[in-house]
């Protein structure tokens, strides 16, 4: 193998990684390890965020060892997931928005979100949540989910995105094709749902048919489904339910994203060299994995051996990293927004606080 297509393949590896970082700052050893993946880009967590100045800083540091037109990730969904609650406010659950009936709360939901991201330096929110909101689930889901009901879900979820588009940050629609009917968090088991293909299509699959041309991306989920197609493999790495169903069936022709790939759900099922490859396989365009370097080195060097071992696979893998790469150039700003004053980011917070005291007025049980 030439030193030319030894080069390209490491830059196609990297490419189908979004990584996590340990803490508020760049190590030594991070820097190490980015400059010799250059992945696709970064996704922080409440570890990571002090405050916006020493956020941008850090995604600044850690994406300048990316490649081109890379992801800046935080998970905003408002609720129990809100990396940002600390540093600016609490925001409302999207459960307590969707209960309030009013689009334009909805909408406001996404541009408050939107405007959160941006200040902090980010670039997509890994929301909105779309699984249906059914009893089956409702000890692990909680308040993430909008409702039970797949329309309501999809007037909730065609309203926040329409915020965050107004402020061209990215959205991502999750978690393909659905957790609504699991009882078992995928964090650390692997969800065995048990629901039919004419119920998953007609229900759970429905908010992203709807929803097929205003989904910038997909996550798709470690479960599996026994009563389909799909079988005993987690979605993750599932031909079918990737290639089949959400490129050729429903036709959605955005980027594919993986949930994180260091949960129970998936390395219970492969251990990480092999889920990487099988992710790939399957359809997946990016792979996040949030906080192991160890993880992360390994996704990084399976891909590789597997692309020197097969040439089918080679061929593959440089296809996949080259559509990723059409995908971020026209949806990912390659800068960041300007960062807010101190009073702008005051003012950001009073409208996060006044929008969840109008929500706890307009829910109903509240």
């Amino acid at each position: 193998m030439s030193r030319t297509t030894s080069t390209t393949l490491r830059h196609a590896a990297g490419s189908m990684l979004v990584v996590g970082l340990s803490g508020p700052e760049l190590t030594g050893l991070e820097r190490a390890w980015l400059k010799l993946i250059q992945p696709a880009g970064i996704i922080l967590f409440r570890r990571n965020v002090t405050d916006a100045k020493q956020t941008r800083a850090l995604l600044a540091d850690a994406t300048a060892l990316c490649t081109s037109n890379n992801l800046r990730c935080v998970d905003i969904e408002g609720g129990t997931v809100d990396r940002l609650r600390d540093a600016v406010a609490p925001m409302p659950s999207a459960q307590a928005v969707a209960q309030t009936g009013s689009a334009r709360l909805m909408r406001e939901h996404g541009d408050l979100i939107a405007r959160e991201t941006l200040a902090f330096g980010f670039n997509t929110t890994l929301a909105p949540v779309l699984d249906l909101g059914l009893q089956a689930s409702a000890k692990v889901m909680g308040t993430r989910t909008a409702s039970p009901n797949p329309e309501a879900v999809t007037e909730y979820a065609r309203n926040f995105l329409a915020g965050l588009a107004a402020h061209s940050v990215v959205g991502c629609g999750k978690h393909f094709p659905g957790l609504g009917g699991g009882t078992l968090d995928s964090h650390l088991e692997t969800p065995a749902i048990e629901r039919r293909w004419t119920e998953l299509w007609a229900e759970d699959l429905a908010p992203y048919r709807s929803l097929v041309r205003e989904l910038p991306m997909v996550m798709v989920n470690h479960a599996t489904y026994p009563a389909t197609k799909g079988g005993l493999v987690p979605a993750t790495g599932s031909h079918f339910w990737i290639t089949k169903v959400l490129r050729e069936r429903i036709g959605y022709k955005g980027l594919i994203f993986s949930d994180d790939m260091e949960m129970g759900g998936i390395l219970k099922f492969a251990p990480m060299e092999e889920a990487a490859i099988l992710a790939v396989r399957a359809g997946i365009h990016i792979m996040e994995i949030c906080h192991s370097p160890e993880l992360i080195l390994h996704a990084y060097e399976s891909l590789l051996r597997e692309a020197e071992r097969s040439a089918s696979f080679r061929k593959l893998l440089l296809d996949r990293a080259a559509s990723a790469r059409r995908l971020r150039k026209a949806r990912f700003a390659s800068q960041p927004s300007r960062a807010l004053t101190t009073t702008q980011l005051a003012a950001l917070r009073e409208r996060v606080l006044r929008f969840r005291e109008t929500v706890e007025k307009e829910t109903p049980g509240i």
